[in-house]
């Protein structure tokens, strides 16, 4: 049974298991189930496997990016490629929030919805871009790394990179043992993917048990319609971009990614996934990693192709909510500043609603008004999150293959970049090896 059909079966265990335990009533606060299961054993063994993810997340975006860098040769065609994909990226997330607000004013969603929250949610100013783009210049790269700052980190990965380039053969060396760790980090992620189908367990049923049905029936209309739309982004919007520039199977593609959209939704986070998209647009899509290592992290930082369509249907129902008519200068300032938010915004859960109150507060739109969806926001955010990733992917493929930096044999290929438990088994022989070359090493010392 491959990895991406254990997952799978543990996420339906997890929605089964979840339910359940909310459904009939065992999830209360000072019952043994919420304090020794849903948010004892499921919280630990989720949250140890997210902190993993995100545990491989800096070190493998570095090395990766800095083989990439090396692996192009070529500084002029690292800025095509650094160009089209800012450029799709743009595209992709400005058509994600048009559709989501015309569907969402289209339907009329929370016109005459009489809705009263006691929840509150604090605002948050939009940064100006002049902040964003001074904040992609580290001044301290291992700050930057410590604290996850993705383009930094980005930025100083392409510099050392280059620089290894314009050094040349004395360079080499210093080349090679970056492969090698990159190589290394591979191996951590498949060590931390077998784990995957338990962990994905524990965190679908805690999240399951603790959201359950009745908030989703209070915002129905709110829930259909966004996932309807994100639905709509993945499936056609998504699909046509790939179909019309590269010329590739939408179907093959949607075979492939399934597995990375289930660790998606499972930690709503992008940054998270990065592991595990990187692998699966390389070693399944047969995307070369000199194009994957830039454009994954790069998307996961500023790619948000499903908060944007969150973005867009809530700030229609909440509008009709308050009676507050947006016209299409409103609608225009949320496209664009949904555009601008998600450039440098960490792809970790619950940023969209951080996002969400920068385009409130700029359309005028009362920002306690995000308090009515924030019950039903850690359920959706699953699905955006898996959407998001869903379009790194996609303009990966199409980056590559308009560079020729994609083998399409790999794509075409069903079996490609197949995972299973042989992936983690320890080989005797390599151990033997290694084992006497460290011996040899201390002999000599």
């Amino acid at each position: 049974m491959s990895l991406t059909i254990k997952v799978l079966i543990g996420m339906l265990l997890g929605i089964v298991v979840g339910l359940s335990i909310n459904l009939l009533g065992l999830n209360s606060p000072d019952g043994w189930i919420y304090g020794y299961l849903t948010n004892g054993l499921f919280h630990v063994v989720g949250t140890m496997f997210v902190n993993a993810l995100k545990m491989l997340v800096v070190p493998l975006v570095f090395f990766s990016l800095i083989c990439g860098v090396c692996g192009i040769g070529d500084i002029k065609l690292l800025g095509r490629i650094g160009s089209k994909s800012f450029v799709l990226y743009l595209i992709t997330t400005a058509v994600a929030i048009a559709s989501a607000l015309i569907i969402a004013a289209g339907l009329g969603i929370g016109q005459g919805m009489d809705a009263v929250s006691e929840a509150v949610f604090t605002g948050k100013d939009a940064p100006p871009l002049s902040h964003v783009l001074i904040n992609i210049v580290p001044t301290n790269p291992i700050n930057a790394m410590a604290k996850g700052d993705m383009l930094p980190v980005i930025f100083f990965a392409i510099l050392f990179g280059t620089s290894i380039l314009l050094v040349g053969r004395k360079a080499s060396s210093v080349a090679d043992f970056i492969e090698v760790l990159n190589e290394v980090m591979m191996k951590m992620v498949t060590i931390v993917m077998s784990v995957a189908p338990y962990a994905v367990f524990c965190l679908i049923a805690k999240a399951m048990a603790n959201l359950g049905l009745d908030l989703l029936g209070q915002l129905l209309g709110y829930v259909l319609v966004l996932i309807g739309v994100l639905l709509f982004h993945l499936f056609v919007t998504l699909q046509v971009v790939l179909k019309l520039f590269s010329g590739l199977s939408p179907f093959v593609f949607l075979k492939k990614i399934r597995n990375a959209q289930v660790f998606a939704f499972s930690t709503s986070s992008s940054n998270a996934t990065i592991p595990v998209t990187l692998r699966t647009v390389t070693e399944r899509m047969g995307v070369k990693n000199s194009v994957a290592s830039f454009t994954v992290p790069f998307g996961a930082t500023i790619n948000m192709d499903g908060t944007a369509i969150m973005q867009g249907v809530a700030t229609v129902f909440i509008a009709n909510i308050y009676n507050v008519e947006l016209g299409m200068s409103g609608y225009l300032t949320v496209i664009m500043m949904s555009v601008l938010a998600s450039i440098g915004t960490a792809g970790v859960p619950g940023v969209g609603l951080i996002m969400l109150s920068m385009v409130f507060a700029q359309v005028g739109l009362p920002i306690e008004g995000i308090g009515l969806i924030l019950g039903v926001d850690r359920l959706l955010d699953m699905i955006r999150t898996a959407v998001n990733i869903s379009g790194d992917a996609v303009v990966s493929v199409v980056v590559a293959k308009s560079e020729n930096q994609l083998d399409t044999t790999i794509y075409d290929d069903p079996l490609a970049g197949t995972v299973d438990d042989a992936g983690v088994h320890f080989d005797p022989a390599a151990e033997r090896d290694l084992a006497a070359g460290i011996e040899q090493t201390h002999n000599r010392s």
